[in-house]
């Protein structure tokens, strides 16, 4: 008899509530995964409707096109002969959980609710679901008409319940259930589960892939096991980014890793392992079989299908890998740049502008427009025709080519350095230097005037005139021009954001960006309306000392001599 099993798992790029092209990449993903020679398939949570969809989890269409999605997947010739693991959201008596809906061949097998939602920093599932709280049970679920048409099933099983195939047994973990103190996979593997499989909808945070591969890891090395875990990635239309980092581990051992930034919508990892490697290493630990003799059992839905073959002698098993980490340097350039381009080619805009003030939180978001130019040259070199095809409707011109990163970022990223009194030339410089090597569309201005006109109106009214700190006025009239300067500063930026293509004759608006570090926001040390204010902000959860020894990073990574120096701190 055979065992080995080949599996795969995916990163995909799901964007919220766009079902259409949702379901396109879990074809696409599932029929990679077939090509490959798996057997089983897992995708990321909720990649159905997008995990960002938020309040639209209310909406019964939510509901519906999901399920419209799920009997598109069903019907498929696509997703014959493979056990397909997909993530939706499912009302169960006027309950809507977070699932996991396993099929095969046209038939659901189960669906698994999660049983642990995450609800703190970014997250608020228990907003929108319900957890599973009934260990090791499940219920019947009555199949909507819609599903029941496909399937010719009544029901099917909802719960927390495991996959007895003829030759192993598969158990699911969703997201959060891998990081609480007591995992689900820690009893499903004492009860006989070889192969855990955990959909996620896990953001990128500076380290955490670290944190992300030794839960992994441990997992499988206390107890044994295959564990596949899945994600999404890209922006899903939210501020935060998710990073794709699909992986395959056996008894603590790497077998495959997925990238962490990839400009790929989809990305599909396989491994074809030994079922035989799983049993022998469990056999050797005793502790853990005299707690399995004890364990209470799952309920289990029995599988007529075999995920390894009788032929598979000749087949060699994948060989384990040492994961390759990015430096947080590299994170800082690669993450907010496949977010940013996620972010303008979903917003159909033309590109970005940004107040570059000579300062190293500008010149870090300069630096992240510059890597995202990059990353998207590399993409069309590797020969992505999506990427290719989202560029060219972004900057209007269906035979452009980008090669060459400072020419694409010449068409996408308009800075701009607005001087005051107060400003220096040192600055100035700094700030038209940097745009020079990065090859953004450079504008320099003055905002006087405004800051005169803005001021003399109040003179007008009140009778006074404030003065700076420099030129004898108090600490309160010092502080109000400051504020004035900034918050104009706002006001041009968007003024030129609308309108500089227009007078450039060319189409299409400009997405206004930030540069206020997670220092500066924690502390509140920030005029509120100035430069903080835009439609979306890179660093806003990086720290000060994260950013810095980026810009140096980029001074060697991109050559870019204008960040070199002590000025820049």
């Amino acid at each position: 008899m055979g065992r080995k099993v080949t599996v795969a798992t995916c990163a995909l790029n799901q964007w919220a509530l766009d079902f259409e092209g949702n379901l396109q990449r879990i074809l696409k993903s599932i029929d990679i995964a077939k090509r490959k020679g798996a057997r089983y398939r897992l995708g990321p949570e909720l990649e159905i409707c997008g995990y960002g969809c938020w309040d639209h989890h209310y909406e019964s269409d939510t509901l519906l096109h999901s399920l419209q999605v799920l009997a598109a997947l069903l019907e498929s010739p696509v997703t014959r002969d493979i056990i397909c693991d997909v993530g939706m959201p499912v009302m169960h008596k006027n309950v809507r959980y977070n699932c996991r809906v396993i099929f095969l061949n046209g038939k659901i097998l189960l669906i698994r609710p999660k049983m642990a939602l995450a609800n703190e920093g970014n997250y608020r599932e228990l907003r929108w679901f319900t957890p599973w709280s009934r260990s090791r049970q499940t219920e019947e679920y009555f199949l909507p008409r819609m599903i029941q048409d496909v399937t010719k099933q009544e029901t099917v099983p909802f719960g927390d319940a495991v996959l007895a195939t003829r030759d192993t047994c598969i158990g699911s973990e969703i997201c959060e259930e891998l990081w609480t103190p007591h995992s689900p996979h820690v009893d499903m593997g004492l009860d006989g589960v070889e192969i855990f499989t955990n959909a996620s909808g896990s953001h990128h945070v500076l380290r955490k892939a670290h944190t992300r591969v030794d839960l992994v890891t441990m997992a499988t090395a206390k107890n044994g096991g295959i564990y596949l875990l899945a994600n999404q990635k890209g922006c899903d239309g939210d501020r935060l980014y998710y990073d794709g980092c699909a992986l395959i581990a056996m008894n603590g051992c790497i077998f495959a890793q997925g990238s962490q930034f990839s400009l790929d919508d989809v990305e599909v990892l396989a491994a074809t392992l030994d079922l035989e490697d799983v049993r022998s290493y469990r056999a050797e630990i005793s502790s853990r079989n005299l707690a399995a003799s004890k364990v209470s059992p799952y309920p289990r839905v029995k599988v007529d299908f075999a995920l390894s073959c009788r032929e598979d002698l000749l087949e060699p098993p994948s060989e384990p890998i040492e994961w390759t980490y990015h430096s947080p340097e590299e994170e800082i350039s690669l993450g907010p740049a496949c977010w940013l381009w996620d972010f303008l080619r979903r917003s159909r805009q033309a590109g970005f502008f940004l107040p570059l003030s000579g300062g190293v939180d500008s010149a870090a978001t300069a630096c992240l427009v510059y890597s995202m130019c990059r990353e998207v040259c590399e993409a069309v070199k590797q020969g992505n025709q999506e990427v290719l095809a989202d560029v060219r409707t972004i900057v209007d011109e269906l035979s452009y080519t980008p090669q060459d990163p400072r020419d694409l970022c010449g068409r996408v990223l308009t800075t701009c350095y607005m001087a005051s009194e107060n400003s220096s030339q040192e600055t100035c410089g700094r700030a038209r230097e940097l745009a020079q090597q990065i090859g953004s569309h450079h504008i320099g201005l003055n905002i006087e005037p405004a800051v005169t006109a803005v001021v003399g109106i109040f003179s007008l009214v009140t009778g006074r005139r404030p003065l700076f700190a420099a030129h004898g006025g108090s600490s309160r009239e010092n502080l109000a021009l400051q504020n004035v300067q900034a918050r104009l500063r706002m006001v041009v930026a968007y003024l030129f954001a609308q309108l500089s293509l227009w007078a450039r004759g060319a189409r299409g608006g400009l997405l206004v960006l930030g540069s206020a570090n997670v220092d500066e926001s924690l502390l509140g040390y920030l005029t509120k309306y100035d430069c903080s204010s835009a439609d979306v902000n890179p660093i806003g959860g990086i720290s000060k000392t994260d950013l810095k020894a980026f810009v140096q990073f980029c001074v060697e990574r991109f050559q870019l001599p204008a960040l070199q120096g002590k000025t820049w701190a």
